[in-house]
């Protein structure tokens, strides 16, 4: 049972500051002057009061890869970002591509309690691209997936994607593509573009990328099927993007922070932090994601984010592996690219990274308002905060943040998961036992 709360002067979005009582998990009361006998009083004045965030593509790593991190110190980092539900990506090992390995990821979500946690299955057995995994058993266990990717891998065969689409029509499922022609991006380690000649490195041509979501856009529209792009990164996808839902074809698209703020001349220093794929691409490109984000054309802003150990990142260039942890500067980076520069409000913010996220998910109870009787998953973020990234900003097992060292606007101050604190005053709490069964 979670305790009672009155948050006291919060800015709810699009009226004035009000006090919100949260009682059994839920939102009992919004009003001026409230008060209840016994609750713990939270100051929130000045602190914008957002929906708890939600985030489209997270690697949780668990299981298999627990050395990166776990589902328990993912949803830490989460919730430190003002999160409150993830989708698990299920480049794992066992890879998730079955109904017991989405179960698994649920029970482990369910006991650390930091954020809801909803598997995405694979789309082929083992992300190998060759044969449909297990997607009516995965929808149907007690995960009710709905989001299926092998993202890591383009699913390149256009026989399989089709397939798939129309697959998961039947459930309202969706087919979240990892745009990547493997052909054409061979040994590729950066951008291919005048920086990538200049370093003497592969390019990733922005094409490898376009030509899979022009094919995609194509065959969803063939099959009458729902399509998301993941980390949509250049200025043709935006504007393949654009055409597609002109055209009233069921697509949806998302960009990371890092594709809203850094371009690939930080490759410059050859430090593998700013290794990734789809790479940091050019300045041309970060204005292009920008618009589409504002104008609507980008749907959402998901993280992408993926821990790395150490020495996967402290090593030569094209040795390293490709990622970045996002989850803990998340709002921070899209207040900064996006807020800041007065391309969106904070309204905005709210439908790109918990509205719309949670509704291309399905996922209830997420994503919604902040109205009496809803579930309190709430962010309370101080905007008038700014500060150095550093480690300490940091709360999964790994570090490979490409924004340690810079001076980055605002602060989660508190994040409440289902009316239970997970950031009290700016700190993870450090421990809330089981809540299974909490969603």
């Amino acid at each position: 049972m979670s305790e009672t709360l009155v948050i006291t002067g919060a800015q709810l979005l699009g009226a004035e500051s009000a006090d919100i009582i949260v009682e059994d998990g839920v939102i009992a009361e919004i009003g001026s002057g409230l008060s209840r006998a016994g609750a713990r009083v939270i100051d929130a004045d000045g602190l914008v009061a957002l929906p708890g965030l939600v985030d489209l593509h997270t690697h949780l790593r668990e299981p298999g890869y627990e050395a990166s991190e776990t589902i328990l110190t993912g949803t830490k980092a989460a919730a430190a970002g003002g999160f409150t539900a993830v989708f698990a990506m299920p480049n794992t090992s066992p890879v998730a591509d079955t109904a017991g390995v989405v179960e698994q990821e649920l029970a482990l979500g369910e006991a650390a309690g930091y954020a809801t946690v909803q598997p995405i299955g694979a789309v082929t057995v083992g992300q190998k691209g060759e044969r449909l995994a297990e997607l009516g058993a995965m929808a149907t266990s007690r995960a009710q997936v709905r989001v299926f990717s092998d993202d890591g891998f383009c699913v390149f065969d256009p026989l399989i994607m089709r397939r798939a689409l129309e697959y998961v029509k039947s459930f309202g499922g969706v087919i979240a593509q990892h745009a990547q022609d493997p052909r054409l991006t061979e040994g590729a380690q950066m951008n291919e573009g005048t920086v990538s000649a200049e370093l003497g490195l592969a390019g990733w041509p922005a094409v490898a990328e376009e030509s899979i979501i022009a094919r995609d856009v194509l065959l969803a529209e063939h099959v009458g099927s729902r399509l998301h792009v993941c980390h949509l990164s250049t200025a043709g996808s935006v504007d393949i993007i654009r055409w597609a839902k002109k055209r009233g074809i069921d697509v949806t698209a998302e960009v990371t922070p890092h594709h809203l703020l850094l371009t690939d001349e930080l490759v410059r220093g050859y430090d593998a932090r700013y290794k990734v794929n789809p790479p940091l691409r050019r300045e041309e490109d970060v204005l292009a994601v920008r618009e589409g984000l504002a104008d609507g054309t980008i749907d959402i802003v998901a993280t992408d984010h993926a821990p790395h150990p150490s020495e996967h990142k402290a090593c030569e260039w094209q040795a390293a592996a490709n990622g970045m942890v996002g989850l803990e500067s998340a709002l921070r980076v899209v207040h900064q690219s996006m807020v800041q520069t007065g391309l969106i409000g904070w309204d905005d913010v709210a439908r790109v990274m918990s509205a719309a996220p949670a509704r291309i998910g399905r996922l209830s109870g997420h994503g919604t308002p902040l109205e009496v009787g809803r579930a309190a998953h709430i962010a309370l973020y101080d905007a008038s905060a700014a500060g150095v990234f550093t480690a300490a900003d940091l709360h999964g097992r790994s570090v490979n943040s490409p924004y340690l060292g810079r001076e980055l606007p605002g602060r989660v101050e508190y994040t409440l998961h289902g009316g239970v604190l997970t950031v009290d005053g700016g700190a993870v709490v450090a421990e809330l036992g089981d809540r299974s069964g909490s969603k």
